[in-house]
């Protein structure tokens, strides 16, 4: 297994600092403060994000009945994690996690809890691998049957457009007819505070995230069937509530493959 650096500060564990984890070292704190120090907003979205994950798999199970999902890019579990909300539900679901980090395999065992009517379990491997991914996801997941593809805050992390849209597109080929795509990440073009500390952050070392307008985004689901109310601000996607929430800037929609 690839040696933990904690020299240099990492996306998932600073993203778990954010969400009020314990999983993270001082580089990633340090790191998290500059760039709240910058733009305070952040622990909103790292929170709205997650938010948004539960709802989308809490429609996917009650309302559209899913009962598989592969979550790629899984990040270290925290609280509601993608086979506690659908289980919770459906205790019968299948849950493959897919990830390549160190620490996020070292926090595996976490993960592979399941209830006893369903599976749950982790591959390691990159999103760079999805015909890897789908073979994995085969041994645990029947993938003739609708299935949810979950990329939660990580399209960002590929510098290159093109080859993003590639990768979700070969995933997608190796589901069938029924199944779902959920993506959420960082919209460019929404607060110049969050693309300045996003920059920032860029130039510290970490693997980089790149922000995307939302066109870009929404691009994503080309050839999807869009659920309502589309691909919008995280918190304004079916909001538990009477409260109208304030968009941020991170953007996501879940779609149907026809």
């Amino acid at each position: 297994m690839t040696e933990i650096d904690t020299s240099v500060p990492h996306s998932a564990r600073i993203w778990n600092y954010w969400l009020g984890g314990k999983d993270n070292y001082p580089v990633d704190e340090a790191a998290g403060d500059a760039y709240t120090a910058v733009f305070p907003g952040i622990v909103t979205i790292a929170r709205s994000s997650r938010a948004f994950l539960g709802r989308s798999i809490r429609y996917l199970v009650e309302e559209a009945g899913v009962r598989q999902f592969l979550d790629v890019g899984t990040g270290l579990p925290t609280v509601d994690n993608t086979h506690e909300v659908a289980q919770r539900i459906a205790p019968e679901s299948k849950i493959v996690y897919v990830d390549n980090d160190p620490l996020v395999l070292a926090h595996a065992r976490a993960l592979l809890t399941s209830t006893p009517e369903g599976v749950t379990a982790y591959e390691d491997l990159t999103l760079y691998e999805p015909e890897k991914i789908l073979e994995a996801a085969s041994r645990t997941l029947d993938l003739t049957r609708p299935t949810a593809l979950i990329l939660s805050g990580l399209l960002g992390h590929v510098a290159d457009y093109d080859l993003a849209r590639d990768l979700v597109r070969r995933l997608l080929a190796g589901l069938p007819s029924g199944s779902y795509l959920c993506v959420n990440d960082g919209s460019r073009g929404t607060d110049p505070d969050y693309e300045q500390a996003q920059d920032a952050y860029n130039e510290t070392g970490a693997v980089p995230y790149f922000l995307r307008p939302v066109d870009k985004i929404e691009a994503f689901f080309e050839g999807l069937e869009l659920v309502d109310p589309g691909v919008v601000s995280v918190p304004l996607w079916r909001p538990d509530g009477d409260t109208a929430p304030a968009p941020i800037g991170q953007h996501g929609g879940v779609a149907r493959k026809p």
